[in-house]
């Protein structure tokens, strides 16, 4: 059994509404995706890190990693630590920037402190329409973010979690489960593994899949 090419930007033939991220990651510091991951919209997906991913600056050097075969609908957004403001004053507005003077006397340190770190999606992880990702998030494999949801805070493995600000709804699976599929981790088994054991990968027996193992 074959697999698609997770180097093809378009990987459906009938529509170039769905585009792989990885490949146009390639030549984007500070971003890491995993293979098979994809972005839909219905007018260019091929933009998504110009109009979903703001304020990504490479001199602040925090990263946007995204693991394997994640799926993210179209509008879903991720804030990055470039959009933040020093908060420690009586006011956020960021004079510096505006130079003129204005940038004399400023404290990079009170910006920094402000600062999220990096933001970090696993694998296997469905990102509704609309929702929004803030820096320094975690959100860990197998989760759902549903449509719209404001997510401040991490995410477990496994959770879904709506609203704004995001909660968790509930666990897709017992914690027995989710810890066996955690360390089973099928996403990092070689493609042909995962080609030829789909069945049970979307399946629900997990006695099939740690046969499969």
């Amino acid at each position: 059994m074959g697999a698609p090419d997770p180097d093809v930007i378009f990987p459906l033939a009938a529509t170039q509404e769905v585009a792989f991220l990885a490949p146009l990651a390639v030549d984007r510091p500070n971003t890491e995706i995993g293979a098979y991951t994809y972005y839909h919209d219905r007018s260019d997906p091929t933009r998504f890190f110009d109009r979903n991913v703001l304020y990504h600056f490479d001199f602040i050097g925090d990263k946007l990693i995204i693991g394997p075969f994640c799926a993210i609908a179209e509008g879903a957004r991720f804030v990055m630590n470039g959009g933040g403001h020093a908060m420690g004053g009586f006011s956020t507005f960021p004079f510096n920037i505006f130079g003129h003077g204005w940038e004399n006397g400023f404290d990079p340190a009170t910006w920094i402190a402000s600062q999220k770190g990096d933001t970090r999606i696993g694998a296997d992880v469905w990102i509704g329409a609309g929702a929004t990702i803030m820096p320094g998030v975690t959100i860990g494999p197998g989760a759902i973010i549903g449509t719209g949801a404001l997510v401040a805070r991490d995410v477990p493995p496994f959770a879904i979690v709506t609203g704004n600000p995001a909660e968790i709804s509930r666990k897709r699976f017992d914690d027995p489960v989710i810890d066996a599929l955690l360390a089973l981790a099928w996403w990092d088994w070689p493609v042909d593994k995962i080609s030829a054991n789909l069945d049970a990968i979307r399946g629900a027996d997990l006695k099939q899949l740690e046969a499969a193992s």
